[in-house]
């Protein structure tokens, strides 16, 4: 029972995170459940049916507070689902290794600056995109997800903000085309018999109540603390992905 508990918690932290920067905490959900007795490449796949529920939830919360671009989000996903299923084709004859790391002093430079440029206000009568670069986007975010196993939400954010949108909305955008992506990627990995729902069933309580939960601290949070946090969040994903090409044994 305690177990059990524990789980819900676990989910809960992991979701409240998701909704609170528009990512989809992989990077926490797969060694939670290599804990639960999953192989890599099991835990990997029953990830994405975890993100695709706490993402429909930090959706639900960015969508009542009207900070997601639907528009940008069709665009974007049009391009990012076949590029990811082309990136990850192309694993089979790349050492990503070198890759991953070249990637990760990438994400050190997005990090900065991210930091350094001024904050939108966020009103949304002055977001003003250049549709003509999404397609571009997607397919940048798809084929590196694919190709990298990199989190959609992690590439979504800052790209979505260099096209103008706020922090705010960047995040909410993201939240909502990240259930698309991890709903699509569910499928493919359910269909190979990679996805196990009673593990993601016992995360499921926290990730909903805690995706919901981020979404709405969110709102609260002035945009330039929150950027910060995201730029936080790149820091050490792209760390994590340096020091494991270099052998580190990391989490």
């Amino acid at each position: 029972m305690l177990w059990h508990i524990s789980i819900i918690f676990i989910g809960f932290f992991i979701g409240l995170f998701a909704g609170l920067f528009g990512i989809g905490g992989g990077f926490l959900i797969v060694p939670v459940l290599t804990l639960l007795g999953l192989p890599i490449h099991e835990a990997i796949g029953t990830s994405l049916a975890c993100i695709s529920m706490s993402a429909l939830a930090s959706a639900y919360g960015h969508l009542r507070r009207k900070n997601v671009l639907f528009k940008v989000v069709v665009i974007k996903e049009a391009f990012s689902i076949p590029s990811a299923l082309l990136g990850a084709y192309i694993t089979a004859f790349l050492n990503t290794r070198q890759l991953s790391a070249i990637f990760g002093f990438a994400l050190i430079y997005v990090a900065y600056k991210l930091i350094k440029k001024p904050e939108t206000p966020s009103v949304k009568r002055n977001v003003k995109v250049d549709y003509r670069k999404v397609p571009v986007i997607g397919v940048v975010s798809g084929f590196s997800s694919g190709l990298l196993g990199i989190s959609g939400g992690i590439l979504n954010v800052p790209l979505f903000y260099s096209l103008g949108l706020p922090i705010h909305y960047a995040i909410g955008t993201s939240s909502v085309a990240l259930f698309f992506t991890a709903l699509a990627g569910t499928v493919g990995h359910y269909i190979l018999g990679q996805v196990h729902f009673d593990k993601a069933i016992l995360l499921a309580p926290g990730l909903i109540l805690g995706g919901f939960s981020g979404a709405r601290l969110a709102h609260e949070i002035h945009p330039e603390r929150l950027k910060m946090g995201f730029s936080l969040i790149l820091l050490i994903i792209a760390i994590r992905m340096i020091l494991k090409d270099l052998g580190f044994v990391v989490p």
